[in-house]
């Protein structure tokens, strides 16, 4: 209930600071940032949910709280740019709009634009489609390079936020266990964490990898359960950022999976994927088997961002049925089904940090189990 009436406020926020366009209708009209509001064929303005719903999934150089583009509360973000000339930087509240209505900032002689929140070069002229672009002597168009972007945006400052939970969580719990030790009973943040942990370790760890060879990847298990975890818990608050909801994110988190598995794999793993029996159809098994390494956390980095970004996609949706439909009388019908969705979600921010551990664990369990004996055992019984 909480989640739902902080996203309905965070929608109806820029259309309550507003005044009624035409004084015939009773409705008011949104003007979100970021070309949320478009004009209708009646000359008034209309909300486009699809471009509400993109502009809260997707990453931005500030952190919008609330509010439309001229009464907006939110906080810049440094811009951190690596260019033919060095290293630029400056806060994203110093791009202003220039004569075109571009947003451009001037900086040590170089000029740059923000066009739809990446940054580009630009010279003096632009071309019809808004870009600003350099001509050569003899008048041909050339795109500008854009410059490497290390910025520390809206979901590197999330990270940031989420790492320093993570380290004050379990360095306080470490630092407890010494005053206390580990056969007293847990209080205050133990009490909390120390369950998890526990399922991490015996019912992700040790009966995936098992072995005894599990502990080492408990550290790592732990880390990605609790990132993962934190993360989409926090994208559930409307004026947070959909970290989890990245694929940028996701990949990361499954290119490291794939490179832990891959180092501590067995002979076994190998021989299976480059000599597959039999071997009449190893031309065929072979590429399958290859393709299965990198399918796998493929998987997991499908997986995690399309059920996040499509869970918030679709609340947002929802709610947005209320200024499709320009009537109170569907609000009540999308609430419920909002609120419906939002404990959905909060089941979902559970299940999913628990499946890509889950299944983490059981690749490198997999990866790492040795069939010499088995095979062995199988050639002397058809003897």
């Amino acid at each position: 209930m909480i989640f739902s009436a902080l996203l309905f406020l965070f929608l109806t926020s820029p259309i309550l600071a507003l005044e009624p366009t035409d004084p015939e209708h009773d409705s008011t009209h949104l003007s979100a940032e970021h070309h949320a509001v478009t004009p209708a064929h009646d000359g008034e303005e209309k909300v486009d949910i699809t471009e509400v719903a993109f502009e809260h999934i997707l990453d931005a150089h500030s952190w919008h709280l609330w509010g439309d583009h001229h009464n907006a509360v939110s906080f810049p973000l440094p811009v951190i740019l690596k260019t033919d000339a060095g290293v630029v930087t400056f806060m994203s509240s110093k791009f202003h709009h220039d004569v075109h209505g571009t947003e451009v900032v001037e900086v040590k002689g170089q000029r740059f634009v923000n066009y739809k929140e990446g940054i580009y070069y630009a010279s003096e002229t632009a071309n019809e489609h808004g870009q600003y672009v350099t001509f050569t002597e003899d008048g041909k168009e050339v795109a500008n390079k854009a410059p490497l972007d290390f910025s520390i945006t809206k979901n590197v400052t999330q990270l940031f936020l989420t790492a320093f939970i993570l380290i004050f969580m379990f360095v306080s719990m470490a630092n407890a266990y010494k005053k206390t030790g580990v056969t007293s009973a847990p209080k205050g943040k133990q009490s909390f964490l120390e369950p998890m942990v526990i399922f991490v370790r015996d019912d992700i760890a040790k009966e995936n990898i098992g072995g005894g060879k599990h502990h080492k990847f408990v550290p790592y298990l732990l880390t990605v359960f609790f990132l993962i975890l934190i993360n989409n818990v926090l994208g559930l608050i409307p004026v947070s950022a959909n970290l989890t909801g990245n694929i940028a994110f996701t990949l990361v988190l499954s290119v490291v999976t794939l490179i832990v598995t891959n180092i501590n794999a067995s002979g076994t793993y190998w021989k299976h994927i480059f000599a597959p029996k039999p071997a009449a159809l190893w031309i065929i098994l072979m590429p399958i088997e290859l393709v299965g390494v990198f399918s796998k956390p493929f998987a997991l980095m499908i997986r995690l961002f399309a059920n996040i970004a499509g869970g918030h996609i679709v609340v947002i949706s929802l709610v947005g049925l209320i200024f499709i439909f320009k009537s109170y009388y569907i609000a009540p019908v999308s609430i419920a089904f909002t609120l419906f969705i939002d404990i959905l979600e909060c089941l979902v921010a559970l299940l999913q940090a628990y499946i890509f551990t889950m299944l983490t664990a059981l690749f490198i369990g997999s990866a790492m189990e040795d069939h010499s004996h088995d095979e062995a055992h199988g050639e002397a019984a058809a003897h």
